[in-house]
């Protein structure tokens, strides 16, 4: 197509300053129509973001001529039933992450988009950011040898307050879990982007705190099939805050966050070399420009329905205990 022209679905906060300006800044995307449930606040997004037309119906919006490509950006438990409307109407369609709740349901999105004969993205736009970019050419010219192991520390502290309504990304009904899959993911995809598919997988969750019915910490092992091998820990009830990811060689180590702009790197000499990358403004419009691009018949997208589905695999695999606990 000449020109990307996008529908949203869900235009909530994520939308404000990471997506949506991106959709109107990269060259041959526009957006053209946006939709809420409450049409109120639609309209109120159309209007700030100098957006033609809003709606209160998805499928109003999927069948508007105008629009020609389709962004899902409401929660994990929506995105399976908007990814099918959008493929059986001919339209290519680019996911919030993490791609669905569970892996079952990214394969009937991408089995539906694959039959409809329409590209399947999904927004893990740590793929297109330039910190991640250059940790990958870094790996790729063999600056830290043969890659060995990667280990992950994410933590922070509790953030819910008793007596509050949950926000959903702690109610698995619309998420899929709790800040594990809605902040690990991140991590796993870019470890897959970096070191290629995990394979075996072995892990715990548990919930510590009882503060909420989803899990607060994550442990696991796993081996990727080039035979690098990792581990991880992710909890959400600690003391403090961590973000640590260190891949490690036979030459040297990387060490780096998942959400921050560091860049570390030790040689087997003893040199040490240490940068910060800043993100861009609107954080998703590397990742979206080579949908763009890709859409536009002029390049790829490295974040894909079949590359995101491997995130949810893993985490399916690393829950899958905890929430067959009759009590979940």
């Amino acid at each position: 197509m000449d020109q990307v022209r996008w529908g949203i679905i869900g235009c909530g906060d994520v939308t404000e300053v990471k997506s949506g300006p991106a959709l109107q800044k990269v060259e041959g995307s526009e957006l053209v129509a946006v939709m809420r449930r409450n049409g109120e606040l639609a309209e109120d997004y159309a209007k700030r973001h100098g957006v033609a037309k809003w709606y209160a119906d998805a499928d109003a919006l999927i069948h508007d001529p105008d629009v020609n490509a389709i962004y899902v950006a409401t929660p994990p438990a929506f995105h399976h039933e908007y990814a099918l409307l959008a493929a059986r109407a001919g339209k290519p369609v680019y996911v919030e992450k993490p791609m669905a709740r569970n892996h079952q349901e990214c394969l009937e999105m991408i089995a539906a988009c694959e039959e409809a004969q329409v590209p399947l993205f999904v927004a893990y736009y740590r793929r297109g950011l330039p910190r991640f970019v250059e940790i990958k050419r870094l790996l790729d010219s063999g600056v830290i040898g043969d890659v060995r192991f990667v280990q992950t520390t994410y933590l922070q502290q509790l953030k819910d307050k008793q007596g509050e309504e949950l926000p959903w990304r702690i109610q698995p009904e619309l998420s899929g879990g709790g800040l594990f899959v809605d902040l690990a993911s991140h991590t796993l995809d870019i470890l897959d982007y970096l070191l290629g598919p995990i394979g075996d997988v072995k892990g715990f969750a548990r919930n510590q705190s009882k503060r909420y019915q989803v899990e607060d910490i994550v442990t696991t092992t796993y081996a990727f099939e080039s035979g690098v091998m990792g581990t991880g820990i992710w909890g959400f009830n600690t003391f403090t805050y961590k973000d640590s990811n260190e891949i490690v060689g036979s030459l040297g180590k990387i060490t780096f966050s998942t959400f921050g702009d560091d860049l570390r790197i030790e040689r087997i000499d003893g040199q040490i070399e240490e940068q910060k990358i800043p993100n861009p403004p609107h954080i998703q419009q590397p990742l979206i420009t080579k949908v763009v691009e890709e859409l536009r018949g002029i390049g790829q997208s490295p974040s894909t329905g079949v590359t995101a589905a491997r995130t949810n695999r893993v985490m399916d695999e690393l829950l899958k205990d905890y929430y067959a606990k009759p009590s979940l």
